[in-house]
């Protein structure tokens, strides 16, 4: 072969190579969305979760346990009746109240803010004091789908868990669904998964207020 036409066909497909090349490089990177397209992803979310929720302020409705495992010898649940008020509605937090049986200890808190929406677990004793696990949840994940919404820990609740020796808890994921039909809390890490249906056709007359309410 002509060495003159071999070096002029090899520089002819330089341009080629480097664009190969080039798309590789792009192809291989991981875009990642920036702060404010993450806040602006989390408050949209926020929203639309505030928007299934604030046409069930006052209502109460019962539940049933769709999934426990592992199930533990003293399942605090088991055969209790299972009821959440959506009680407390303002315009930038609504707290629901978890009544298992005649305990009233428990308060899911969800609050909206700058940077998307944060849920927490608000824990008391029947006089009205606050338990010393309490107040732990985590942030809504921005991207989502559909009517699911997630809330990995957040670092203070992983501080908390470890703090009182739960660090079975640390890499806790609880989520939230709801649709015109039903309202799901869940809670779920590696080896544990446990979930409570609830039922949004049926309304039921308002509990009493939780405790410290």
């Amino acid at each position: 072969m002509n060495p003159t036409r071999s070096r002029a066909r090899a520089l002819a497909l330089l341009p080629l190579a480097a664009a190969l090349l080039l798309g590789g490089c792009v192809l291989g990177h991981t875009v990642h969305p920036s702060p404010a397209a993450e806040r602006a992803a989390s408050q949209e979310r926020a929203g639309q979760l505030f928007q299934r929720l604030k046409p069930l302020c006052g209502q109460a409705f019962a539940g049933r346990i769709v999934a426990d495992t592992p199930r533990s010898a003293d399942d605090p649940f088991g055969g209790k009746a299972l009821v959440m008020h959506v009680r407390g509605c303002e315009a930038d937090t609504i707290r629901i109240p978890f009544h298992v049986g005649q305990d009233r200890s428990r308060t899911w808190v969800f609050t909206r803010h700058p940077g998307g929406l944060r849920f927490k677990h608000d824990h008391r004793h029947r006089d009205g004091s606050e338990d010393e696990l309490t107040m732990y949840g985590g942030e809504l994940k921005p991207r989502g789908e559909g009517e699911r919404y997630e809330f990995p820990a957040d670092p203070e609740s992983r501080a908390l868990f470890r703090r009182l020796g739960r660090e079975v808890s640390v890499p806790n994921v609880w989520a939230v669904e709801i649709d015109d039909q039903r309202f799901v809390y869940e809670l779920a890490r590696p080896g544990r998964l446990f979930r409570v249906e609830f039922d949004l056709t049926r309304p039921l007359p308002a509990p009493p207020p939780p405790w410290g309410g």
